[in-house]
């Protein structure tokens, strides 16, 4: 390449790059923008959902174009020690978070998953996510730059959001083709990300349990399920009252990054509400769990949920949710209460119930 080509790609390279304060102010918004998509996909298992989780990645992906912009232009200040500040520290942490999270997430979708204790890589890549947030924050406070009209306006602007988008989308797509080509153990992956758990049974999946939700084995001879609330006639009914005749197939999909379908058999919690007699201001059915643990449905998706007490023709295993647990399709693993204990008819919804998945459990 002579030297009159070598000075034509620079300055083409020169006019695609963004301007220093664009930036900056992108990557503070795609931060906001994976860490509110990632957390919102975790809540979410219907195949409606998918633009969210494409959204998330294309995204991730244009991460690292901007990246590249920023390293290109800060890294003297990086490698010169004499242009080390106090705050240089914390924009190393800051990109050691951001590399952290898109590696994890690029080798998550090709299929690998190295485990940390009981953390999956998909866990280890929410952790970069969520560290992330702070410590952003921290470094748009220490070379905070207003962002201005003119620093987002414009054609050239506008072309360059979009080629990153686009770019991001065309990348993912390929990631999924080679995964395909080379039957890689992310060939099989779910639209969510989530790998299949072949087997039948308490057998046939793993054992997981949210935060520090892991209670002693439930005596079910001393157990007994409550229904309460906006109901004409409450109940108590022990194990052995229990008709466990309505059976469905459901697929579970764990946060965790694994799926499952099994055979279900339990009680419809529509027959159990046609028993209790809803009253005319009820809206909502809330789920507790014998560790406090919680979530609520609206009263008509309730109604065909299941609480079930076998999983592949076996009674539900303690690790699995025995004696009772929800079954709760279209919805993430974590929402399918174990250890069920009470069944709560309420006129509203349970906001608290986020809170809770955090800290029941916990002495």
């Amino acid at each position: 390449m002579d030297g009159d080509s070598r000075g034509s790609a620079a300055a083409a390279f020169r006019r695609l790059r963004p301007r220093p304060r664009t930036v900056d102010w992108s990557l503070f918004l795609v931060v906001v923008v994976e860490v509110v998509t990632g957390l919102v996909s975790f809540t979410v298992a219907s195949t409606n959902w998918w633009p969210l989780f494409w959204l998330h990645r294309a995204v991730g992906l244009s991460l690292i174009v901007l990246l590249a912009f920023k390293f290109s232009r800060v890294a003297y200040r990086l490698t010169d020690s004499d242009e080390w500040r106090p705050s240089t520290a914390l924009s190393l942490l800051t990109a050691a978070a951001a590399l952290g999270a898109i590696t994890t997430g690029v080798v998550w979708v090709f299929g690998l998953d190295v485990r940390l204790s009981y953390w999956t890589l998909l866990s280890v890549h929410v952790g970069f996510g969520l560290a992330l947030v702070p410590l952003v924050l921290l470094h748009v406070r220490t070379r905070f730059r207003p962002p201005r009209r003119a620093d987002f306006e414009g054609r050239r602007t506008a072309l360059q959001y979009s080629a990153m988008l686009v770019g991001g989308a065309v990348v993912y797509r390929g990631q999924q083709a080679i995964n395909r080509a080379l039957k890689t153990p992310g060939s099989d992956r779910r639209f969510t990300g989530s790998q299949p758990r072949d087997g039948d049974g308490n057998e046939g999946f793993p054992v997981t349990s949210w935060v520090a939700d892991d209670p002693a084995p439930v005596d079910r001879n001393a157990w007994s399920l409550s229904v309460r609330g906006e109901v004409e006639e409450a109940a108590d009914l022990s194990y052995a009252d229990l008709t466990p005749d309505a059976e469905r197939e459901a697929l579970l999909d764990c946060t965790s990054g694994w799926y499952t379908v099994q055979d279900w058999r339990g009680i419809r919690v529509g027959d159990l509400l046609g028993d209790a007699g809803p009253t005319d201001d009820a809206e909502y059915v809330r789920f507790v769990s014998v560790t406090g643990y919680r979530w609520s449905l609206p009263l008509a998706e309730a109604r065909d949920a299941l609480l079930a007490t076998h999983v592949g023709g076996e009674r539900l295993s303690h690790g699995h949710g025995g004696p009772l647990r929800l079954v709760a399709p279209g919805h993430r693993g974590f929402q399918w209460v174990k250890w069920v204990e009470r069944v709560e008819v309420r006129q509203s919804g349970d906001p608290a119930q986020w809170i809770v998945t955090l800290i029941s459990g916990l002495d």
